[in-house]
C-alpha cells in the first residue's frame, strides 16, 4: 500500500474536535478538552502529524480536513456500528470485563463481528495516511485489533499502543470468547503501554499462557523475530495549565460565588465523575448521608457537591444507574435535609474546564472513590489546582492514581465504615496536616505531567528493539 502524508499518526476512537453550530448556522469545529491532544499537539505539528478518529455522527462520511494546523482524518460509522462496535462490544463487553466485572459483561457474536470490521476500517485508513517508516500510536480499548491489522498492511511502521483503562487479571480476561484474537491484535504493536505495572504483567502472562510465545519480564518474543515490549506509563494531566487556570481572577471569583451559593458552609466536599457504575457514587453518597444522619457532620456545616457528567446514555446499565443515583440522592436529602439546606447538591451535567477549576478551588475535600479505575485524572486535576497547599483528597486504593498520590486519604470504597472514617478525618484535618499532604502530592503531579508521559512513551517506542532510523522531533523549533 502506498505511503501517505504523515510521519506521526494518532489513532483514537474519536477525533480531538467537537462540532458546534455558530449563531449564524455555520458548522464549526472546536478542540475537545483533554490532556491527550494537548500533549501530542506539538509532536504532531513538528512531524506532519495526522489524527484518525470518528467525528461523532453516524451514517455520515467526511473528507479529511485541517483544524488549527492539525490534519484530521474522519472515520465513518453506521448507526448499527455505533450500537454494536461502540455501545455494544466496547462498552458493554470490554468496559465491564476490564473493570473487574463490576457489572456482568455481555458476549454477543454480532458485536464482535462489528468490532473487527470497524477496527479494520481504522487500520486501513492509517495505512493510507502514514508515510514510510512513520510512527503510529493507537489509543485505547476500542481499537485493540488495529496494531496487528496495520502491521499486516504496513510492516515498515513503528506501532505503539496505549490502554487508558485497567487490563484485567488472567481469571477475568479468560472469560472473553475472543481472548486470543485480542492478545494477538495487541502484539502487532512494538510497544504496548499500560497504566500500571500489574496490568503489563497480566498481559505478558496471558500471552505466554494463551498464545504460547516466549516471554522474559516485559518482553515478548514473536516467531517472526520481532520483540514486543509491555510496560507501564501512568498517564497524567496538563498540570501547569490547570494551575494557571486556577490562579485566574475569573476562576477565583467563581469559586467564591459557588461557596456563597451553597450558603458558605464550613466544609464543601466535591465529587466529579462521569456517570458510570465503576466510579463508586453510591458508596460515597451513602457514607456522607450516614455521617450527617448520625451527627458526625452537621447539615448546616457540610455540603456534598456531586457532579455526574452524562455518559453513554443509550446503554441500558447507564440508564439504570442514573435512576438509582437520582433515587438515592432524593432519599438522603429527604431523610436528613431541611428547608434551605440540602446536604447533597447533585448536578447531572457537564461543565467547561473553567467551571471545573472553580469547583476544585471551592472544595475543601475532594472525593475520588472508584471501584476500579485505570488512573483517574480528576484526582490529579484537583491537586494541580490547589497551589495554596490547602484541601484534602480522599482517594480509592483501586484507582491507578493511588500508586502516585500516596499522601491522599486512601480508602477501600466497598468499606462504608472505612470510607466514613476517612471522610471525617479529611474534613477535620488541620491546616498543617493538609499542607504537608498536599505539598507531597503536588510535587508528584507537577513533575510528572502529560508531556512527560507522552515523551517517555514515544522515546521508548522510537528506541526499543527493532526501531528504524527515523525518530520523532519532540516539538516545534
Amino acid at each position: 500500500m502506498a505511503a501517505g502524508t504523515a510521519d506521526f499518526v494518532v489513532i483514537a476512537n474519536r477525533l480531538p474536535v467537537d462540532r458546534v453550530t455558530a449563531p449564524d448556522g455555520e458548522t464549526l469545529w472546536r478542540k475537545s478538552p483533554g490532556g491527550l491532544v494537548t500533549a501530542l499537539e506539538p509532536v504532531m505539528r513538528s512531524n506532519g502529524g495526522a489524527w484518525i478518529g470518528w467525528h461523532g455522527a453516524s451514517d455520515e462520511k467526511l473528507k479529511p480536513f485541517d483544524h488549527d494546523g492539525l490534519q484530521l482524518v474522519p472515520v465513518h460509522l453506521t448507526e448499527q456500528e455505533v450500537a454494536e462496535y461502540y455501545e455494544g462490544f466496547s462498552n458493554a463487553t470490554l468496559w465491564p470485563l476490564y473493570h473487574d466485572v463490576v457489572v456482568a459483561p455481555e458476549f454477543h457474536r454480532e458485536w464482535w463481528d462489528s468490532y473487527v470490521k470497524v477496527n479494520r476500517r481504522f487500520a486501513e485508513k492509517a495505512a493510507k495516511v502514514a508515510r514510510k517508516n512513520a510512527v503510529v500510536w493507537v489509543q485505547d480499548y476500542q481499537l485493540q485489533l488495529v496494531p496487528r491489522m496495520l502491521r499486516e498492511l504496513r510492516p515498515d511502521l513503528r506501532i505503539g499502543f496505549f490502554l487508558h483503562i485497567p487490563f484485567p487479571p488472567t481469571e477475568l480476561f479468560q472469560q472473553l470468547p475472543w481472548r486470543k484474537e485480542i492478545l494477538e491484535g495487541l502484539l502487532g504493536a512494538d510497544l504496548v503501554g499500560f497504566q500500571m505495572p500489574g496490568a503489563a504483567q497480566n498481559f505478558v502472562r496471558l500471552v505466554r499462557q494463551r498464545v504460547g510465545h516466549k516471554t522474559h519480564r516485559d518482553l515478548v518474543y514473536l516467531p517472526d523475530g520481532r520483540t514486543v515490549m509491555a510496560r507501564a506509563y501512568p498517564i497524567s494531566i496538563d498540570a501547569a495549565g490547570f494551575e494557571e487556570l486556577a490562579r485566574t481572577p475569573h476562576v477565583l471569583a467563581r469559586a467564591a460565588e459557588i461557596r456563597e451559593s451553597l450558603g458558605n458552609p464550613t466544609t464543601v466536599i466535591l465529587g466529579i465523575d462521569r456517570l458510570d457504575y465503576t466510579k463508586g457514587l453510591r458508596q460515597r453518597l451513602r457514607a456522607f448521608g450516614e455521617l450527617i444522619a448520625e451527627g458526625s457532620l452537621h447539615v448546616d456545616d457540610a455540603v456534598f457537591v456531586q457532579v455526574a457528567t452524562p455518559s453513554r446514555e443509550r446503554v441500558q446499565q447507564y440508564k439504570i444507574l442514573r435512576d438509582d443515583i437520582n433515587r438515592l440522592v432524593g432519599r438522603i436529602n429527604g431523610d436528613v435535609g431541611r428547608i434551605g439546606h440540602q446536604p447533597i447538591q447533585y448536578l447531572h451535567a457537564s461543565y467547561p474546564r473553567e467551571e471545573m477549576a472553580a469547583l476544585y478551588r471551592a472544595a475543601d475535600v475532594m472525593v475520588v472513590t472508584p471501584l476500579r479505575d485505570g488512573m483517574n485524572l480528576v484526582a490529579k486535576e484537583y491537586v494541580a489546582c490547589r497551589y495554596d497547599n490547602r484541601g484534602s483528597l480522599v482517594l480509592s486504593e483501586f484507582a491507578g492514581a493511588a500508586s502516585e498520590l500516596k499522601s491522599a486519604y486512601q480508602v477501600n470504597p466497598h468499606d462504608i465504615n472505612g470510607l466514613k472514617a476517612s471522610l471525617l478525618e479529611a474534613v477535620q484535618s488541620g491546616p498543617r496536616t493538609s499542607a504537608k499532604r498536599m505539598k507531597a502530592m503536588r510535587k508528584q503531579v507537577m513533575e510528572n505531567d502529560i508531556e512527560r508521559w507522552a515523551g517517555n512513551f514515544l522515546r521508548e517506542l522510537n528506541e526499543g528493539p527493532g526501531a528504524h532510523a527515523m525518530t520523532l522531533r519532540p516539538s516545534a523549533p
